[in-house]
């Protein structure tokens, strides 16, 4: 019996050690958006409802941008929870902080500093996740993407609204096959960013999750009330709209009638999804899928530019 016993002990030890030794330790780069406080609350703290085992939030990188208010104005504050609530350490530069970590989050409310940040920790060999905007120009993000294929270095960017149940069910095919879809979200435009890049990703997420790859031309009008929309052409006939509008939402005409997408669930789907990216080296959204939802914002920029003209989509990915 005593050596039942003392089996069944170590057997609990060795598991409680795995457990803990699966913990990664991770870095995040820009401390300037409210991002890396929800993160790392729902990653450190286990006693939350929401909380995300299998890492945790352990160093950073304080980072800003002196040209865009919401950047400079709020860095500290998000510093100084970082550091005094979680006790996350602060390292003076990318490089740096790479030796202390198994992952990096950029986090960078700005887009534009991404692609410098995203070059240090691929050369660094780092599974990365870059928050949205992916980079401030498209062509920055078709150069990220390419820079961690040729190094085989996993990255993954994604707006929290493409993990929404309702807009996952639809994607699955749950009320078959998709035939049009409209969503809707909020977008400021930030001077220094394509129009969608700063919040018209949220629901330009949305629309691609529930329609999947395929997007060859984009046209760029005006509501009613003066709102951006936009409307994409897929390559099997199917139209996709996004609308400029108050809230999360929009709605999927699949075969099996209308149904509400495009909602927002919270952070903790996408953290969950974070986690398991790092830890298996795949990320859930195919590189392509996300590079396509840049080229669209990016066309419909250029379809503004012409007017609303309709523009082709042309990706040159492989």
């Amino acid at each position: 019996m005593n050596n039942i016993r003392l089996i069944g002990i170590l057997l609990a030890a060795t598991l409680i050690f795995k457990a803990e030794a699966k913990d990664l330790r991770i870095g995040i780069i820009g401390l300037d958006t409210s991002h890396v406080t929800a993160f790392t609350r729902i990653l450190n703290d286990s006693s939350a409802k929401d909380h995300i085992p299998g890492g945790k939030v352990v160093a950073a990188v304080k980072d800003s941008s002196s040209d865009i208010k919401s950047s400079y104005s709020r860095v500290e504050k998000f510093t100084n929870e970082l550091t005094r609530k979680w006790g996350v350490k602060l390292y003076p530069n990318v490089n740096i902080l790479c030796q202390h970590v198994d992952a990096v989050m950029i986090e960078n409310v700005d887009g534009r500093p991404h692609l410098k940040h995203a070059v240090d920790v691929i050369n660094a060999g780092k599974p990365l996740y870059i928050d949205k905007p992916l980079a401030g120009t498209f062509a920055d993000c078709i150069k990220i993407y390419r820079l961690a294929k040729q190094n085989n270095v996993p990255v993954f960017s994604s707006s929290s609204l493409r993990f929404s149940k309702p807009t996952l069910d639809a994607r699955a095919g749950k009320h078959g096959k998709v035939l049009h879809c409209e969503t809707f979200s909020p977008a400021h435009i930030e001077p220094h960013h394509p129009d969608l890049f700063w919040y018209g990703i949220h629901g330009v997420e949305s629309l691609f999750t529930v329609m999947g790859p395929g997007c060859i031309s984009v046209k760029r009008g005006i509501t009613k009330d003066g709102k951006i929309k936009v409307t994409g052409k897929w390559n099997d006939g199917r139209v996709g709209i996004f609308r400029e509008s108050n809230g999360y939402g929009g709605t999927a005409k699949c075969e099996n009638g209308v149904h509400p997408v495009g909602n927002y669930d919270g952070y903790a789907p996408l953290v969950k999804e974070i986690i398991r990216f790092f830890i298996s080296g795949k990320s859930p959204v195919d590189d392509r899928e996300t590079l396509e939802i840049y080229a669209f914002m990016d066309a419909a920029d250029k379809s503004k530019s012409a007017n609303g003209n309709e523009i082709p989509l042309n990706l040159d990915w492989e």
